[in-house]
């Protein structure tokens, strides 16, 4: 099994981090993007008419309530932001120290196996 997850981890490293084409990268950073944005982008008509001031006056009030929203739109896919182009891509140092731990788990799974089993070869030959 964990070779397994290891093989898959890196797998995904080398998909994430653009190793194998430079577009794969691209894909991943335009994913990160769309998935920061999906839930900003509902929108809701009210068609006014202009029958009476009240009317004027809501089409007003929604117009400032459409500008706050774009603003707020704005600052919630810069909060979900993991930075700019130009800083640390942490998906890529994510997947690399699962990848370094995944590996360590492995030479401890060999080293105990060859541990054990030198020490049932002993036992066999004291006995």
């Amino acid at each position: 099994m964990l070779k397994i997850s290891a093989l898959v981890v890196t797998l995904v490293l080398l998909f994430d981090g653009g190793f194998v084409h430079p577009f794969t990268k691209q894909l991943s950073d335009n994913t990160v993007w769309y998935l920061a944005s999906v839930g900003t982008s509902l929108t809701a008509e009210v068609r006014p008419t202009e029958l009476n001031i009240i009317t004027a006056e809501l089409t007003k009030r929604e117009n400032a309530l459409d500008a706050r929203e774009l603003e707020l739109n704005v600052r919630e896919i810069s909060a979900r932001d993991f930075g700019t182009a130009e800083s640390a891509d942490y998906s890529i140092y994510i997947l690399s120290v699962i990848l370094f731990i995944l590996t360590v788990l492995i030479i401890l799974n060999y080293a105990m196996d060859w541990s054990r089993v030198t020490k049932i070869r002993h036992e066999r030959k004291v006995a």
